[in-house]
């Protein structure tokens, strides 16, 4: 009797959690939206300088991030935990809501080497982030009106070696910093909080 009852408990709590999988992913895409709205803002709008707005980013750029993610393959203290919660799926209703949704530019004050900063970004950034970092359609995170310390700490996470952007990145991004070092990072960040 007893195995028994231990057997019902068993199916039961199975059965349980296979229906909260089955709930967990048939959830609209706004309903999962809801889990990012506490760190990356409502619809994808930041509202907080350590994190980036998603709001208008392509589907291939949010699917691609969330697989590294979860992969391990981008390193991240919360997102990769956060990202394991989900599968591909997820990860392609999440990616249809917020490419859907307006781009969103910080309310940010602008350093004093925005001028500067574009004719950095025209000379080593605008074949991949082009249209000053605004183009979804480039499959790359926006920079125009992106929280300039968000962007600040990826690229020195990239620096450092802790960011893995890709070989043509880090070639371009080696570039400015070696030549102009921390200056011209910063006329970089000046240039993009001066994008609305």
């Amino acid at each position: 009797m007893k195995n028994t009852q231990t057997l019902g408990v068993a199916l039961l709590i199975g059965s349980i959690a296979f229906s909260g999988a089955s709930i967990a992913g048939e959830a609209s895409a706004e309903a999962l939206s809801y889990t990012c709205a506490g760190c990356h803002g409502t619809n994808g709008a930041s509202g907080g300088p350590a994190m980036p707005s998603i709001a208008g980013m392509s589907l291939a750029y949010i699917v691609e991030s969330m697989k590294d993610f979860k992969s391990g393959e981008r390193v991240s203290t919360i997102m990769t935990r956060i990202a394991k919660g989900y599968d591909e799926d997820d990860f392609t209703k999440m990616g249809k809501f917020f490419s859907a949704q307006n781009r969103h530019s910080a309310n940010q004050s602008v350093g004093s080497m925005a001028k500067k900063g574009a004719k950095l970004h025209k000379d080593n950034c605008e074949k991949c982030h082009t249209e000053q970092g605004t183009v979804a359609e480039d499959d790359s995170g926006f920079l125009a009106g992106q929280w300039t310390p968000y962007l600040r700490y990826t690229l020195v996470d990239a620096l450092d070696g802790s960011h893995d952007m890709g070989k043509k990145m880090m070639k371009k991004l080696n570039k400015v910093h070696e030549k102009g070092g921390d200056q011209d990072i910063q006329a970089l960040l000046d240039y993009y909080a001066s994008l609305k």
